[in-house]
């Protein structure tokens, strides 16, 4: 079968400092500690193709939830000359504010889905407040009338993307999630997205915060590990400060913002 190898870069658009460990593990015995987050949206790229994965949030919605955003997702792609209205496959892990804010940014791109994502953000577990929080109206509603004018392509699965890249379904943190395994240099990478937050959510077998299946969550953990060849290191967690000190910048500007994750890692 025929495949191909790609460079992925993780791209840092904003952080929420004021944040406790309280919000990143299930029963964490050491939960007032700091447990800072940041955001990133990916980009997956060889010289036949680029792809973006989540679309991040913007100022408007950082202010109404409390976090910190230092540049747009589409301004940050610029960065390594990624024209946000050139991109024309985009993968969205699912449909939390986070991930799926600022899809009007990408004008030319189809999304690609977990069909069971669809399903739970817009079914009958959004009438209850504790299920609906991550999730923003106007977002979902936004992805919805892309689904109307044909621009979703939904998944119920594993599914090859492009040679070399395949979403897999990865419940949990939500019933749709999905991550994204690449195939590099290194060997598989997985962009575990929020399938896991954090290297101690998988390490440690913690749970995220947030979190509709618990024991799906487990599980999901296991697979992030088989789809990385059974090399943890290969999987890059979603939201984890420490991913921008265990793999190098592309360059001396893009320390802290724009990290390369299809080599091997520096700590």
């Amino acid at each position: 079968m025929t495949t191909e190898t790609y460079e992925i870069f993780a791209l840092k658009y904003g952080c929420q400092t004021n944040r406790t460990r309280y919000f990143n593990f299930m029963a964490d015995d050491d939960h007032a500690s700091p447990g800072p987050i940041d955001y990133f949206v990916w980009v997956i790229r060889n010289d036949n193709r680029t792809i973006v994965v989540d679309t991040g949030f913007d100022h408007k919605e950082a202010a109404n939830r409390g976090r910190e955003i230092e540049i747009l997702p589409r301004e940050i792609l610029k960065r390594i000359d990624v024209d946000a209205d050139k991109i024309d496959n985009l993968i969205v892990s699912h449909l939390h504010f986070d991930h799926a804010g600022t899809l009007g940014d990408f004008p030319n791109a189809k999304f690609h889905l977990q069909e069971s994502e669809m399903a739970y953000a817009t079914g009958k577990c959004m009438c209850d407040g504790a299920l609906n929080a991550p999730f923003t109206p106007d977002h979902v509603c936004d992805m919805v009338r892309n689904v109307f004018s044909g621009r979703v392509q939904f998944h119920d699965g594993d599914a090859e993307i492009a040679p070399g890249i395949t979403v897999h379904h990865a419940p949990g943190h939500s019933k749709g999630l999905q991550c994204v395994r690449v195939m590099t240099d290194n060997g598989p990478v997985v962009v575990a997205a929020d399938a896991a937050h954090f290297y101690e959510n998988y390490e440690m077998r913690k749970p995220f915060f947030i979190t509709v299946d618990a024991e799906a969550t487990l599980r999901t953990y296991d697979k992030l590990t088989e789809l990385a060849g059974g090399i943890k290191e290969n999987v890059i967690p979603g939201h984890d400060p420490l991913v921008l000190k265990r793999y190098p910048a592309l360059s001396s500007e893009t320390q802290g913002i724009v990290h390369r994750l299809d080599v091997p890692r520096i700590a």
